[in-house]
């Protein structure tokens, strides 16, 4: 598939950049899904003229979107890169997407299990990120924690490192054949939810809410989409120590092509500025697509 410009990020910058770029006729994709934005299951009372449900604003600006001629695809991207002066992503479902200028607008939030140990752990065998720490652990037990297709390519990307790989899901809504292709490598899955990570001053095990203890020496926890932060790397973009992406006026980048908007760039982290930025960055990645 091929598109002028490709939004990640199914939230309200996403969704008004898609607006903007589509209304310029630029062709436009949106790869996210609205459950993972932060609007999911809020109530909004400080936007201008909105005081209502956070999920019926998401409906109706997916619909008003699509009415310019966007398209919206419910998955997650799980991969990124650089082609000449093209941008290439592949989500979940195994779709590859080529475009001319790229917005980033997911969030900055890792998502956590919120189980003990976690926190205290982080840094010390508990990882949100299993391709940049995969090599810490070459030759060691690891662990992957997670329900979507991240997880189960992070798992399968894990063989080719540790000596033993286990992936726990509870409620698996991945990919069917990137499952498969992480059982296929020999990963071992165990269908329960997590309710503990324990270790004396470094990971040892992850415990299960069935009982089960995991011997491990890493868990890698993936509970959602690639992170904004290693998507911008993967084309070029170095982010803030805080995981924040740069832009200047026009929502622009570092690198030509690539923009940004919402609560990536930093606070406030408002629906407000993220609607009003989500302007700028679809107006100017669609300028550029264009070659205006």
């Amino acid at each position: 598939m091929e598109t002028d410009v490709l939004i990640i990020g199914c939230g309200p910058a996403g969704l008004q950049a898609a607006i903007h770029s589509s209304r310029k006729k630029a062709g436009t994709v949106v790869v996210g899904k609205a459950i993972n934005s932060s609007l999911h299951g809020t109530r909004i009372e400080n936007y201008l003229a909105a005081d209502g449900d956070g999920d019926a604003l998401l409906r109706d600006g997916i619909e008003q979107a699509k009415s310019f001629g966007a398209e919206i695809l419910d998955q997650n991207v799980v991969s990124a890169s650089r082609d000449g002066d093209s941008f290439v992503f592949e989500t979940d479902d195994g779709t590859r997407i080529s475009s001319k200028a790229v917005i980033i607008a997911t969030g900055i939030s890792r998502k956590k299990l919120g189980v003990p140990g976690e926190k205290e752990l982080y840094g010390k065998g508990v990882s949100y990120c299993a391709v940049c720490d995969c090599n810490f652990y070459k030759g060691r037990r690891v662990v992957l924690v997670g329900n979507e297709s991240e997880a189960a390519m992070s798992a399968k990307l894990m063989t080719s490192y540790a000596s033993e790989t286990s992936w726990v899901a509870w409620d698996l809504t991945a990919n069917e054949s990137v499952v498969q292709k992480a059982l296929d490598s020999g990963v071992k899955m165990f269908r329960s939810r997590p309710k503990s990570i324990e270790g004396d001053g470094k990971v040892e095990r992850l415990v299960l809410e069935d009982g089960t203890a995991i011997p491990t020496d890493g868990v890698f926890i993936e509970l959602g989409a690639k992170s904004a932060a290693d998507i911008a790397m993967d084309i070029g973009v170095m982010p803030e120590m805080d995981d924040t992406i740069k832009v200047d006026a026009e929502c622009r980048t570092e690198v030509p092509g690539v923009f940004a908007c919402g609560d990536i760039t930093g606070k406030p982290w408002q629906m407000a500025k993220a609607v009003g930025q989500g302007c700028v960055a679809g107006l100017a990645a669609a300028d550029f697509a264009k070659g205006r």
